[in-house]
């Protein structure tokens, strides 16, 4: 990992504050408060041999209730799944994984039933836990996670993961002990739609640092992964019936770099990696502007029938489809069909975001036959809500990105067509728009929305936000990272962390849980999980943070 500190100076430089005590949120439904205990001299993580209190994680959860002894991890632990369910077994597998680098025990995976152990189980008669809720019950002679569906197991072993001690997250065996506080984690999310966007048409990212990134969300909960596939700067995805797409349109980036795009194999390879996460893909092609990619690589796309050279560049709103050809419907239809069939999800993103070089009338025609294409091969549309602006098929998604200075008759836009049926997800760019700079002084992202701190990237309410707009048509949140000035993993890290965690919570956590003193204490006790994962996470001078000891 490439130190953010030594590189980017006010990526980092805020001196870290020690937290005096940690407390516990009070969640709706928790039926007795668990008092963190005292901080220990590095800074406010509970000493090694006090287990972490159940209510301190992100995103809160909805209800705990703690009590009785610790449960402790040995050598002699086992994971103990459901014997009827493979699905319960690679969970299993999933979580030993985590496990074994840093406790160095064997942690075998079985489906015998016996005493004690981390115990797995599908099939819980509680009705409220729907498809991703669980519940978590820790006590001296085992841990049980219990869940309705797979999803719920997976989302109560992230649980799991931040109650143990944060060395847990260490690729390298560490010293225990291993304790999960005694008590009851009942959890359920609070929207169906928690998402993170990648873009990587901007700068392309590998398969592996795509994965990356995957299994960092993982951790909070998040069950949306949207990948933008196309831009101005370079497509993505392999097209076999237009081959051009990928092996010229992809072949440069911002500031005119390698670029690089997924052959179907490797995009298929992504989206296998996020299902086994629970996280759904879906893909973006953007349309009619933001397309300068592909109309470099044919040039039958532009209206004048001369391709433009490949762009490099940061500017938006030059690039648009023909509207007027028959060869352009051919392409969205050609493109959205592959890209259907490589996807086993419900939505396709159809973009429609600043087209500025488009005529209203010909952005309405491109859009409503983009919205049919995507219908025709077997998918839900998604787009960015001007969308909204022409006219939205029925069970349309707009993702509303707009931000303080969004007019008032835009915002009314979305608000009316939430009124006639279209669901919206909530990505306000000055809120979770996670490229936005912190500050003045930081040096990666920009501040087209404005500066972007902590704080104000978790302090607002979604089902409050657009005025008017029926609380049902909120399906969540999603928090998408631009990548102009992002080129690695080690670039996503300093912008992702730590304001990722607390979209996660947006959209998972009841709104009672809701309050930034307690968040912030919780946040700051992820600092050291986010150094032991290898994350270089922004010192925000707003948020709390231990000591942390000097790495080897």
């Amino acid at each position: 990992m490439r130190p953010h500190t030594a590189r980017r100076g006010a990526l980092s430089r805020a001196l870290p504050r020690l937290l005096g005590s940690l407390l516990l949120v009070t969640a709706a439904g928790i039926s007795s408060a668990c008092a963190a205990p005292e901080a220990s001299a590095a800074g406010g993580a509970p000493a090694a041999s006090e287990p972490r209190p159940l209510g301190q994680i992100v995103p809160a959860p909805v209800s705990v209730r703690p009590g009785g002894s610790p449960y402790a991890l040995t050598p002699a632990t086992a994971i103990r799944v459901d014997g009827s369910s493979g699905e319960v077994r690679r969970i299993g597998e999933y979580l030993a994984g985590v496990l074994r680098p840093s406790t160095g025990y064997a942690l075998p995976v079985t489906d015998r039933s016996g005493p004690g152990g981390i115990r797995l189980r599908l099939g819980s008669a509680d009705t409220s836990l729907g498809a991703e809720g669980y519940t978590l019950t820790s006590g001296r002679g085992s841990v049980t996670i219990t869940a309705r569906k797979p999803a719920g197991l997976f989302h109560g072993v992230q649980t799991l993961r931040q109650l143990l001690p944060d060395r847990i997250e260490r690729d390298s065996v560490q010293k225990g002990p291993w304790k999960v506080a005694g008590g009851t984690v009942t959890d359920a999310p609070r929207y169906g739609y928690r998402g993170v966007m990648l873009d990587v048409s901007r700068h392309f990212f590998s398969v592996a640092e795509v994965k990356r990134y995957i299994d960092q969300v993982a951790l909070y909960k998040i069950n949306t992964f949207h990948i933008h596939l196309s831009d101005d700067q370079g497509w993505r995805i392999a097209v076999d019936s237009w081959p051009n797409l990928a092996t010229y349109g992809g072949s440069t980036e911002v500031g005119g770099g390698p670029g690089g795009y997924y052959t179907k194999s490797q995009y298929k390879e992504i989206v296998r990696y996020a299902a086994s996460r629970y996280l759904e893909v879906v893909p973006e092609i953007d349309m009619p502007g933001h397309t300068n990619a592909a109309l470099a690589s044919y040039a039958e796309l532009n209206c004048d029938g001369v391709a433009p050279p490949l762009y490099t560049g940061i500017k938006v709103g030059f690039s648009s489809l023909c509207a007027a050809k028959d060869v352009t419907y051919r392409f969205i239809d050609d493109v959205i069909g592959e890209v259907a069939a490589l996807t086993p999800g419900r939505y396709l993103h159809i973009g429609g975001d600043e087209a500025h070089s488009t005529s209203h009338e010909d952005y309405a025609r491109i859009m409503e036959r983009a919205q049919a294409a995507v219908g025709r091969h077997g998918k839900t549309v998604m787009g960015w809500h001007q969308l909204t602006g022409a006219s939205p098929v029925e069970g349309a998604v707009a993702q509303y990105w707009g931000y303080d200075k969004t007019s008032a008759a835009d915002r009314q836009q979305v608000v009316d067509a939430a009124k006639n049926g279209t669901r919206l997800v909530l990505s306000p760019a000055d809120r979770v728009y996670l490229d936005m700079k912190y500050t003045a002084d930081t040096v990666l992202g920009l501040k087209w929305a404005g500066l972007v701190e902590v704080q104000r990237s978790y302090d607002w309410d979604p089902a409050a936000y657009l005025t008017g707009a029926p609380a049902d048509s909120v399906l969540g949140v999603e928090a998408p990272i631009w990548a102009e000035t992002l080129t690695d993993s080690d670039d996503i890290d300093a912008m992702a962390f730590p304001r990722l965690p607390g979209a996660a919570e947006l959209g998972w956590s009841p709104a009672e849980t809701h309050d930034w003193d307690t968040y912030k204490l919780r946040l700051a006790a992820l600092g050291p999980r986010f150094t032991a994962m290898g994350i270089d996470y922004y010192r925000s001078p707003q948020v709390p943070w231990p000591a942390e000891p000097a790495e080897d």
